[in-house]
């Protein structure tokens, strides 16, 4: 058992098996083995999460389409490949701040095993170089099939959809004046204006 942060070696490679030992109160995720700290979110953070939700939930619950939201801290393991299923065999556990999951059978009682069809990350202080340039390059990699990165002080929204070759294309940059409609659900559409309200 790992009961400080401080007792890993953050240049070591680990699993999802060593993950599972660690019951220091920090969030961490593991990407391709590494350790990465997370930051505590902000106050406005936490709000724009809860106004993004509320609109999904609002949609499931009218339009029951087997489709669910979860929002961080919820683990989302990605394997290597379809067969490696075991903790050993998984190298990255992510906690996306949302996620929604179509697919039922991926879900279990640790989270989500495979990629959700829709993830968002919300930029905060010190988070916008990773979700950029790291967390961008993994979703794609690992078949995540739609892709918003939110910036809430900026009030505007960027949105990736994956496309036939397996890469993200960008399918545009929404303000608090703009709705988004998603590619995994047509009919719903996001109003930002609700989203970004002072």
């Amino acid at each position: 058992m790992v009961n400080h942060l401080s007792e890993l070696d953050l240049n070591a490679t680990y699993t999802y098996a060593d993950y599972l030992t660690w019951q220091f109160d920090e969030w961490v995720e593991l990407i391709k083995g590494k350790v990465v700290p997370m930051t505590t979110p902000m106050r406005l953070h936490q709000k724009i999460s809860k106004r993004i939700q509320y609109q999904f939930e609002d949609f499931f619950t009218h339009h029951p389409c087997g489709c669910e939201i979860y929002d961080a801290p919820f683990d989302v393991r990605f394997p290597t490949n379809p067969k490696a299923k075991k903790e050993k065999d998984i190298y990255t556990v992510v906690q996306p701040d949302l996620c929604i999951i179509c697919d039922a059978k991926k879900l279990d009682e640790r989270g989500c095993l495979g990629s959700p069809d829709l993830i968002i990350e919300i930029i905060s202080q010190g988070t916008q170089k990773k979700d950029r340039e790291i967390k961008r390059p993994l979703y794609e990699e690992f078949g995540v099939k739609e892709f918003w990165i939110v910036y809430p002080k900026d009030k505007w929204v960027e949105v990736f959809f994956l496309g036939e070759n397996g890469k993200y294309a960008e399918a545009g940059i929404y303000d608090n004046e703009d709705t988004i409609s998603t590619i995994i659900l047509p009919q719903l559409s996001i109003d930002l204006k609700k989203v970004f309200a002072d």
